[in-house]
């Protein structure tokens, strides 16, 4: 039997993960009124960060490292939330509600946060242990990737989503020579329109970019460093700096860096080990609860239902991280909430913003609205004449209208739809 909801203010509380879902937890527990221990546990050395700046304004030096955190420690000291950075949790004992963390302290919960979200793909191929192969995910990712970014060298980035044409374009502002290998036949094909993918791909190409699609990649292929590179530390310890990607026609791609954006994956490890349902992350409910009833999970690691969109879905969204958040604080604190909201997703490449709302699975139509050309156009998608998805570059209106019409399962006239001088919000 559950406590009463005064009873679950006074209970502790774990957090593990540093992220948006781990930061919103933390500030509606204590808005809402939880007066029991609050524990944060973070395997990085930084206290809960903001990512989306990391490819952006952190990675080309505009954005200081202190403005990334969420809050400050003065902050959590003030509201009594003890954040235990620099080691992991290693293991959570379901039956003790223990928390075991790697620098052999332990913490007990009544209720658990899984926030762990997501990791890098790491790339399948002989040679991606080399020297200047890099992966975006950290605060440390970035810093070792910015060491790179110098004015004429080359740089070559293994796939075409969101983080590698945000890398490419960062890079591009720096003066570094840039080419994108993708393996599908258009840039962002996994979450964009062709005619979004070739827009962008247009957009690039015009800042210098290099974007090959439809290339399967054979190896990474190092040689030695020459002395005064970034590289010198990697020879001194033996390890061969990556020198160029080969394709799987024998032809090589040269490089003096590599970045594999290639996705991410469900940190997930740390549920499984413990025995949680997991099934390409950690399997939670509508009240993000997971298969122990002590023990909730938010943002990227979830894999919760959506009746909207159809079955279970993982978002790799920083709304979706924040929504969930709070959702899971609240269930947590016996506040019944249904975690069910319309996600949506946004790209910053050069001067243009790519703003997706909702998910285009299973759409049966499509209809263009504006001219690409214009710089500032969207495409909606539907379903059984029903709206589902919004995909907006440049168009503040069109993102913020869909932001409340795909909620409201509106079913537009298509022909006003069409019509960009109709506003979209006039559309239905």
């Amino acid at each position: 039997m559950n406590p009463p909801a005064d009873a679950r203010l006074r209970q502790s509380v774990v957090i593990i993960g540093g992220g948006q879902a781990a930061a919103q937890a933390c500030e509606v527990l204590r808005k809402r009124g939880h007066s029991g221990p609050i524990t944060v546990v973070g395997d990085e050395a930084m206290l809960p960060y903001q990512r989306p700046p990391l490819s952006k304004k952190y990675l080309a030096g505009s954005l200081d490292r202190d403005r990334l955190p969420f809050r400050h420690a003065a902050h959590y000291a003030e509201h009594a939330i003890d954040v235990r950075t620099g080691f992991a949790a290693v293991n959570i004992d379901l039956a003790r509600r223990r928390v075991e963390i790697a620098d052999g302290s332990s913490v007990t919960y009544d209720a658990l946060l899984l926030a762990t979200g997501s990791r890098p793909r790491l790339l399948p191929l002989p040679g991606a242990e080399l020297a200047g192969v890099h992966t975006l995910r950290s605060v440390a990712d970035v810093d070792r990737l910015r060491g790179e970014l110098a004015a004429g060298r080359r740089g070559l980035i293994i796939g075409g989503g969101y983080i590698g044409l945000e890398v490419a374009a960062t890079c591009r502002e720096l003066g570094v020579e840039v080419t994108v290998l993708e393996a599908a036949d258009r840039v962002m094909a996994r979450v964009a329109a062709p005619v979004v993918s070739a827009f962008y791909a247009a957009e690039h190409a015009r800042h210098g970019v290099k974007i090959r699609c439809g290339v399967r990649l054979h190896s990474l292929v190092g040689a030695d460093a020459t002395p005064g590179t970034p590289a010198e530390h990697a020879v001194a310890v033996g390890k061969q700096r990556v020198a160029a990607v080969r394709l799987s026609d024998g032809t090589d791609v040269t490089a003096d860096f590599v970045l594999a954006a290639i996705g991410v994956e469900p940190a997930d490890a740390l549920a499984r080990a413990a025995g949680l349902e997991c099934d390409f992350g950690i399997v939670v409910d509508e009240y993000c609860r997971t298969s122990d009833p002590h023990i909730w999970a938010a943002g990227d690691v979830t894999r919760h239902p959506s009746p909207r969109f159809g079955g279970r879905v993982r978002l790799e969204s920083v709304d979706n991280a924040f929504e969930q958040g709070a959702s899971a604080a609240l269930n947590m604190l016996g506040i019944a909430t249904v975690h069910d909201k319309v996600p949506w997703f946004w790209s910053d490449q050069y001067d243009l913003k790519l703003v997706i709302v909702g998910l285009n699975l299973g759409f049966d139509d499509v209809v263009v609205r504006g001219d690409p050309a214009s710089r500032a156009f969207s495409v909606c998608y539907l379903r059984g004449g029903e709206l589902i998805a919004v995909e907006t570059v440049n168009h503040t209106k069109d993102q913020m209208a869909a932001r409340k019409l795909i909620p409201a399962r509106v079913r537009p006239d298509r022909a006003k739809l069409a019509d960009p001088a109709v506003a979209l919000k006039d559309s239905v």
